[in-house]
Parts: structure tokens; sequence; C-alpha cells
């Protein structure tokens, strides 16, 4: 098998459910995974995509340790870690670090940049002090973060000059998977696309292997090798990028899709979006997730809940119509 199709992560059949409360003294399941599985190869770009609460961040939280899997496997290397607290993971957890949504919170405003940088590598490596700088200032350069930043404090940086210290402070130690999760969306149009470039730019200088998190499916298509398509828990679709755009086949896709503004065709809004209820993830239905919603509901959709299947070249699909 060559290099660029050797599984660094295999996801299967995940479930996560949390205790609510639905009374003064009852507690129910709510589910927000619902049999997860998915494969990122070495060296790729997988993108989750799906509206708010869908749960592309609690999979991404399941794969990083901060939550535990109720049900399932993640296999990172070969070992399951899906239950695996940080503390567990020991030399693991260097090896997957997170770009998180909101530049402003994730640094610590009382820490010099360069103490942000330089804290992982007192941890995780026996590099000297003379070491840790030049590795600092060398990634500084890769990032676009001027030398003379790291003696500043995060409040003194703009948010696209705080995402580019966060995405820094995540290479610091080089991990093999980098665990994306909306690191634009917080960010100026205009600056958005300088973070994609930077993300493309170190994808191919170190080979990365990232799990890229968003809602937004006109972004994916500059960063992604495949796309899982999420709604209510569940994967609804994967192929790869060129598949994906060119025939998407699940009806929630398809809604997507065109929402996504096209210079050829009249912009619609996202209110095609809001079209009928989005079913409750505590009172799941028997049937399709998605029916409700879908125009092209027939009886049978609400009988069984369908399986994903394979509709040709690895192009998987939960909807036995399309």
């Amino acid at each position: 098998m060559s290099q660029s199709q050797r599984k660094l992560v295999e996801v299967k059949n995940v479930v996560k459910t949390f205790s609510v409360k639905t009374g003064t003294f009852k507690k129910r399941d709510l589910y927000a995974l619902n049999r997860v599985s998915f494969d990122i190869f070495k060296g790729k770009t997988l993108s989750l995509v799906g509206e708010s609460g869908c749960g592309k961040t609690t999979i991404g939280k399941v794969i990083l340790g901060l939550h535990q899997a109720t049900n399932g496997l993640v296999n990172f290397r070969g070992k399951d870690i899906s239950k695996l607290s940080p503390h567990k993971r020991g030399a693991i957890q260097k090896d997957i670090q997170m770009i998180f949504q909101d530049p402003y919170s994730s640094l610590n405003p009382r820490k010099k940049i360069k103490t942000i940088l330089e804290q992982p590598l007192k941890i995780h490596t026996d590099y000297k002090k003379k070491e840790r700088l030049n590795t600092i200032l060398s990634l500084c350069d890769n990032v676009g973060i001027d030398h003379s930043y790291l003696n500043r404090y995060p409040h003194q940086f703009s948010g696209g000059q705080r995402q580019r210290i966060a995405i820094a402070r995540a290479m610091i130690l080089k991990p093999e998977l980098v665990l994306a999760d909306e690191p634009i969306s917080a960010l100026d149009v205009s600056i958005q696309a300088q973070i994609i470039n930077l993300m493309m730019d170190l994808k191919e200088k170190y080979r990365l292997t990232t799990l890229f998190i968003t809602h937004d499916i006109s972004v994916v298509k500059y960063l992604s090798d495949h796309v899982a398509v999420m709604y209510l828990g569940e994967i609804v679709e994967y192929a790869s990028k060129k598949q994906l755009f060119n025939s998407p086949k699940h009806p929630y896709t398809q809604m997507l899709f065109s929402t996504v503004p096209d210079i050829n065709t009249p912009l619609e809004t996202d209110s095609v979006l809001k079209a009928g209820e989005i079913q409750s993830p505590i009172d799941l239905p028997q049937g399709c997730f998605f029916a409700n919603r879908c125009p092209y509901k027939v009886p049978s959709c609400s009988a069984a809940h369908p399986e994903i299947l394979d509709v040709g070249d690895n192009h998987l699909v939960r909807c036995p119509n399309c």
C-alpha cells in the first residue's frame, strides 16, 4: 500500500450519548453521534461538513480525547484510543493537535507568544534552550509570524494573527494528525483566504494529515481530499472531493450545495436549510433522520433506517433512493 493510502485514523461505528434532563426527575439520552465511521489517510485532508449541532465537533473531541466514545472504536496508528483519557494517552497525545475555532479564547492572555510556543517543547521534548528557540523561529517563518511578535501578548494581535499563532502552537510538535475545528469562521472574510492558503502550504510542506471541520461547503474544495457530510449525528454521504462536487447524491448534500453562491446561477439564501423541522437528537425516528425535510420522501423512508451504501468508486450514500 502506498504512503498516501495508509490509514492513520479509523473511526468505526462510534456512538456518543449525553444524559440530559427532560423533566424535574427525568433524564434521557441525547444521541450526539450515531454509528459514525470513516477513515483518514496519511497525508490527506478529510473535511466534515454539516449544519451546527450535527456532531462534527463532537467526533473531533472524541478523537482528541476530550470525550470518551459510548460505543465504537477510534484506531490511531492501529491502537484503539476511543475510551482513553488524555492522561492515559501519554505520548500519543502530542501526535494529535487541535486548531480551535475562536482565536480570541484559545490563547492564554497572561503568557507571551514565545512562552505559549515553547511550553509544548519543554514538556514533550528534551531540546535545549537554543534548540527550542531555533524550532520556534523556523516555524514562525513558515506560518508568517514576525520574530518580534514573540515578546508580545495575545491581546496585542488581530484575529488573523492570533490564528496564525494558534496554528503554530498546533504545529510546534510536528503532530501526525491536526484537527481544525472551524478555524476560519470567526475571522473576517478578507483574512479567511490567507488562513486557507497557509493551511494548504503547511499541508504540502509537512505532509499534514488533517480533519477539517466546517459548516461551509464552499471552503472544503480548496483543502480536502475527501469529504464526509454529517446530519443529526451520522454520515449521510462520503466521497472524494471531485466526486462530491461533480455529483452530490444525498438530498441533504444537494441542499447544502444549493446555498453555495455561484456566479452562473441566482443566489439562494440559507432559507432552504430551514425547510422542515430538524429532528430532535433525543427522540430519533425509526426511519431516515432527514425524511421530514426531504423533498423526495416516499413512504418507505419512514419505515426503516437506511444503511450507507456504496454507489460506485467508494462514493457512500445513506439513501436507497439516490
